[in-house]
């Protein structure tokens, strides 16, 4: 990748992207954080070489749905940090994609088809408004983190029990009352955080069926571990804050 590859606009104050921008069809990576952006035009599906775009930290209430003609993108995508309620289903269609920050907006629901983005390692949609998350996720079997702190979940789909390249899991300020059964045998899993939920028990199939976990922090939770539970977790290296 040389700098012709490259279109960096971070903090310009442009307000709207200057139209020979769309006729760069041969860049790699376009920044235009940070620049009070409050729409994008269709004609940003016609950047079809980028691996990389980065809308993060603007006022756009939606994205276009000619994001997903972007397939080519194999490293990042920032939206996060705008106005946004929902993503556009055809982000399913970036299927090489290897990190997506969605965090910091209105979204109530993930689309189904985030599903089909077989190539995420990273997902972050932490500090938005979901209140459940879409069946498919199970499919995102690569993925390594997972980030949803402050959303109004109290459960997970059940299909998560394939996400067995997990290691990091935020579910930090949501609405769960119980422990999450289905992360049962999650193999490869280190960090969970559950700190300011709900959760009153630990069930004792912890210490056994997560056999990675390093960090297991419950604080602000009304949440008792037995003592038995918490020495068999720290006997195997995992570090439980309460």
């Amino acid at each position: 990748m040389t700098t012709t590859d490259v279109v960096n606009l971070w903090r310009r104050e442009l307000g709207e992207v200057p139209q020979d921008v769309w006729e760069r069809t041969d860049l790699r990576v376009l920044i235009l954080a940070d620049n009070g952006l409050t729409e994008l035009p269709p004609s940003i599906g016609g950047l079809r070489a980028l691996s990389t775009l980065d809308l993060g930290h603007n006022r756009l209430a939606e994205l276009p749905v000619e994001l997903g003609e972007l397939t080519a993108l194999d490293g990042f995508l920032y939206v996060h940090d705008n106005e946004l309620t929902e993503l556009p289903e055809t982000l399913g269609r970036l299927t090489r994609l290897r990190y997506l920050n969605a965090g910091e907006n209105r979204i109530a629901a993930l689309p189904e088809a985030v599903g089909n983005m077989a190539g995420l390692i990273e997902l972050r949609a932490q500090h938005n408004r979901l209140t459940a998350l879409p069946d498919t996720l199970g499919g995102l079997t690569r993925l390594r983190e997972l980030w949803l702190r402050g959303n109004l979940l109290d459960r997970l789909p059940a299909s998560m029990a394939g996400l067995r390249e997990l290691r990091h899991l935020d579910l930090r300020e949501n609405s769960f009352t119980e422990f999450p059964p289905v992360l049962a045998g999650l193999p490869l899993l280190r960090h969970l955080d559950l700190r300011g939920n709900r959760l009153t028990r630990l069930p004792e199939w912890v210490a056994d069926r997560l056999p990675s976990l390093e960090k297991l922090d419950l604080r602000w939770n009304p949440c008792e571990v037995p003592p038995e539970l918490a020495a068999a977790l720290e006997r195997r290296g995992c570090v439980v804050l309460l």
